[in-house]
Parts: C-alpha cells; structure tokens; sequence
C-alpha cells in the first residue's frame, strides 16, 4: 500500500492511525510528494493528500473508506493465494 503525502498532514497521520490495525496484512511505503524525485506525484495530488494507492492503483484519497480498503485487501489476498 503507498500512501502519497507531504508533512506536516494531519489528515496522513490519522489515515495512518486508522490503518494500524491492518499493518500485518500490507507493506506500507510513505511517498512523499514534496521531494524532487515525486515532483510528478506532487503536480497530481497536491491538493489530495492522503492518496493512496494498492498493488499500483489509485484505492482512494483524503480519508481511510474502511470498507473499501477491507474489500480490497481482501481481493488482493485471494488472488495471491
């Protein structure tokens, strides 16, 4: 799971929060948009953060959908099985 994201975020370290529970079940690498190398991910969802992204694609933006995450992840599982 890649969460996009800038600091400071509140909004990045409640989504984090809200994930902590899963933790075991993904690997969860920060992209923060703001360093040069993501200046691209940075023109995309300036205004979006947190974005998040699952297996390389756009899952969802601003706050967790706990439903749709668990959905999801649980497809991803399934598929890698």
């Amino acid at each position: 799971l890649n969460i996009f994201l800038q600091k400071p975020c509140p909004l990045c370290d409640e989504a984090k929060e809200v994930l902590e529970p899963y933790k075991r079940r993904f690997i969860l690498q920060e992209v923060d948009i703001t360093l040069p190398e993501n200046s691209a991910w940075y023109d995309k969802y300036r205004y979006d953060i947190p974005v998040f992204h699952l297996n390389g694609k756009f899952l969802m933006k601003h706050q967790v959908d706990i439903q749709k995450f668990e959905d999801q992840l649980m497809k991803l599982e399934l598929e890698n099985d």
